[in-house]
């Protein structure tokens, strides 16, 4: 039996806004969304879910609501990586102009990935371009 990466839950004191940041960066639609929860998931998936079986669905994110703000470096991030089609810059530059920040992790000059923050302050990279 195999378990499925159903989803990653964020935590965030804004839901409804950070929900909708992912969403806008990833390209991604709601699907669910309550004052203390939203749902996220990739466009395709939906159309595709009846089709494809239960393990292989893709995972979503979930926004969860809590009391508290983030205050470390994540222990747990996301890796995100462009096409070799797509300019890697500019879909920097996109989500930067979307209100993500460079963050200095400690990752030094020579590394082929960017760190960047979203609008709550979680980690995630943006990893050179590949084909798969």
């Amino acid at each position: 039996m195999a378990l499925r990466w159903y989803t990653n839950v964020i935590e965030t004191t804004r839901p409804r806004e950070l929900a909708a940041w992912w969403a806008e960066a990833l390209d991604w639609q709601e699907v669910y969304a309550a004052d203390d929860e939203v749902v996220i998931i990739p466009r395709w998936a939906q159309e595709l879910s009846s089709q494809l079986p239960f393990h292989r669905q893709p995972p979503g994110l979930v926004f969860v609501l809590v009391d508290h703000e983030k205050e470390t470096k994540n222990r747990l991030h996301m890796d995100l990586a462009p096409h070799t089609s797509d300019d890697r810059d500019a879909e920097i530059a996109r989500l930067v102009d979307l209100g993500a920040s460079r963050v200095d992790v400690g990752q030094g000059p020579e590394v082929t990935w960017t760190v960047l923050a979203d609008p709550d302050g979680n980690e995630f990279c943006v990893l050179s371009s590949r084909d798969q």
